[in-house]
């Protein structure tokens, strides 16, 4: 917006028609903010309003060094420069005045002072109107009928719109007079101002239960309110501004938000992308894009110790072991020793836990000093040090498929073909038993944000009568156009709120369900389905997002899981033998990476705390341990890889970056 008076000149000519300064401005008086000098991240002219004092944008020292006060800086001519139309460029779209007001916000928000103001007396647009900086103040200095009042003046004119934002007003109000022990004002702001809104009656009765809080702390917590003295007025802006014209009161570091927006859509554009976040990562220079040569694509190492088909893997939380279960009816920890030489490093042989029936279920504790170990009804709990079994469970009355561990530690889950999942203590006792589940579990996984429990499974059909032999049916019964189809299992994807345990969904799918992987954000989870797809699903929507095919499942459990450093990468075995690893967001194809010999590869896993590296598992009795070329054969490419192997005695190197 223009100061008042001042008008956008129509001619080509950069002309000046007035002189200003950025310190004559007027508007330097700082006021206090929530009860603190830097308050809620915002002070009497907080977000750059046509004031320009040091305070003005909440700064009072930036790296270090004090900030001069306007009001004490000598005055500075500026010319007004007047520019002809309104865009940025000529070939732009980008309208000139958002654009500068956004300049002159970023640089108050960085500390620069002056600058803005000088910005402002040049290009003639002020920030913000004085109105908008008078409420900012009074919600700040919570002066709330002085903030009431201001609302229609900045631009809330629907009646819907205006009760929502008096509403958030009046319960701050209402909170801090609780907070201050000021109960009888407190009730008369409830009766007087909050009921007649026609607030929603439960909210309403929510607040109202506020009133038996005897203590500031007690209200706090119940109401998820950090109070007067803290950030809850600076966020009641954040939410008031959803009410108020961004033209007329500037959302927040909008500039910020602009240019993250940028980044995360580059990101998203970027295939391989999987490097962590930070500003060198990011350059306003150039746009972002990550080449292949970091992505893990090349065999490093090849574990070779069981000595039947590996089935399955699963790291530890911190990334150092690896647990391999395999058809011999063992579990093998597998540890990442010490690097010696750069770029050398050793993988040892831990432990080899044995059993009496095959494993087809493991999870790690938090603390990884628990291996759970699933097989047949069987669920054995190993310490990870020194290798001995601590207890077993025989809660199950059929095969164990699924172990989860809490995400607060306060113990884990185990699922299984006798339509139930048990809970227990982290020492094994166990504490309680879902009721009857619609299907047999075949795996199972608590999102990170433990909100959600979601598992796949089946419910077969009825079975015949097995002393009804085939040859005794009569005619037409067991073939012919007179027989009906056989009857085939139905498979399931269900999801639980976890704290209710009420279905969130329940999908009937076609084709066997073999896998379950839940993303670290717990927005997805993926699905391997029989014969050849796997499916995305969003569980905050609860439909299918995406699909992924290329690879072949049609008679063995193949298990999928999610990669990378943000959960952006697809991966899963495959019965060709073959790695296939996808783009989460777009589906491309992105690596068909070879190696295992012939059999199906049954099992990846992605290391959690190293997103350049995963394993795989195959029929062929091995696991391959998967990392980013090494430098050399960067360089060249004829170079032949010598895999380093881990035989029977438990010792080997592994090259890595």
């Amino acid at each position: 917006m223009r100061y008042p008076g001042s008008e956008q000149a129509e001619d080509s000519s950069a002309s000046s028609d007035a002189v200003a300064g950025p310190s004559s401005l007027g508007l330097d008086h700082p006021g206090p903010s929530n009860g603190h000098l830097n308050g809620n991240g915002f002070t009497a002219i907080a977000n750059g309003a046509a004031g320009v004092s040091a305070a003005g944008n909440g700064v009072q020292k930036h790296n270090g060094h004090s900030k001069q006060s306007s009001a004490t800086s000598p005055a500075l001519a500026v010319s007004r420069v007047t520019l002809p139309g309104t865009s940025l460029y000529d070939d732009s779209d980008v309208d000139r005045e958002e654009f500068v007001r956004l300049v002159i916000q970023s640089l108050r928000d960085v500390g620069y002072i002056e600058s803005a103001a000088t910005l402002e007396a040049e290009s003639g647009y002020a920030m913000e109107k004085p109105e908008v900086t008078d409420f900012r103040q009074y919600i700040l200095d919570a002066r709330w009928s002085k903030a009431e009042n201001a609302l229609q003046r900045l631009g809330v004119q629907d009646r819907e719109g205006l009760w929502d934002a008096r509403f958030l007003i009046s319960q701050q109000k209402y909170l801090e007079l609780l907070e201050a022990q000021k109960t009888t004002d407190a009730l008369h702001v409830l009766r007087n101002e909050l009921a007649p809104l026609e607030v929603d009656s439960e909210h309403l009765h929510i607040l109202s239960s506020l009133m038996m809080c005897s203590e500031p702390e007690d209200l706090r917590r119940r109401a998820g309110w950090d109070g007067a003295a803290g950030n809850s007025r600076r966020i009641l802006l954040e939410n008031l501004h959803r009410y108020i014209p961004p033209s007329i009161m500037v959302p927040p570091r909008r500039f910020s938000t602009l240019l993250h927006q940028a980044n995360e859509f580059q990101r998203q554009q970027c295939v391989y992308h999987n490097t962590p976040s930070s500003p060198a990562g990011f350059s306003l220079f150039s746009d972002h894009r990550c080449d292949k040569t970091g992505f893990p694509r090349v065999t490093t190492t090849i574990l070779q110790v069981h000595t039947d088909q590996v089935w399955m893997l699963e790291w530890s939380r911190n990334g150092n072991l690896l647990a391999s279960a395999s058809s011999d009816k063992s579990v093998i920890i597998w540890g990442i020793g010490p690097e010696t030489e750069t770029p050398i490093r050793e993988w040892e042989k831990r432990h080899v836990l044995g059993h009496p029936y095959p494993v087809i279920a493991l999870a790690w504790s938090l603390d990884d000093s628990i291996l759970l170990a699933g097989a047949e009804h069987h669920i054995k709990m190993w310490n990870t040090k020194t290798g001995v079994c601590l207890r077993t469970l025989e809660e199950h009355s059929e095969p164990v498929t699924a172990l989860a561990w809490l995400p607060d530690d306060s113990g884990f889950l185990s699922a299984g073909m006798d339509f139930k999942i048990v809970l227990w203590n982290t020492d094994g006792q166990q504490r309680e038993i879902w009721g009857v589940l619609p299907v047999r579990v075949t795996h199972m996984v608590v999102t990170p944000d433990f909100t959600r429990l979601v598992a796949i499974g089946l419910r077969a059909p009825s079975p015949v009568d097995p002393r009804v032999e085939s040859d005794s049916l009569p005619a037409g019964a067991n073939g012919g156009s007179t027989s009906s189809p056989p009857p085939r299992d139905e498979h399931r994807f269900l999801v639980f709120d976890y704290a209710t345990r009420r279905p969130e969904t329940s999908e009937l799918f076609e084709g066997e369900l073999t896998s379950l992987s839940v993303s670290h954000n717990s927005q997805y989870a993926l699905v391997s389905r029989s014969p050849d797809d796997i499916q995305l699903w969003d569980l905050n929507l609860g439909r299918m997002a995406r699909k992924y095919t290329g690879q072949r499942q049609s008679k063995d459990i193949i298990r999928s899981c999610f990669g990378g450093l943000d959960s952006n990468f697809v991966v899963s075995g495959s019965e060709d033998s073959n790695v296939y690893v996808w783009n989460r967001d777009t589906g491309v194809l992105l690596e068909v990476l070879e190696g295992h010999g012939e059999g199906s590869v049954n099992c990846v896993a992605w290391n959690p705390r190293n997103e350049r590296m995963f394993a795989s598992c195959s029929d062929d009795h091995t696991i391959r341990i998967w990392e980013a070329p090494p430098p050399d054969m960067l360089l060249d490419s004829s170079v032949p890889v010598d895999y380093p192997q881990i035989a029977t005695k438990g010792k080997g190197k592994t090259r890595q970056r």
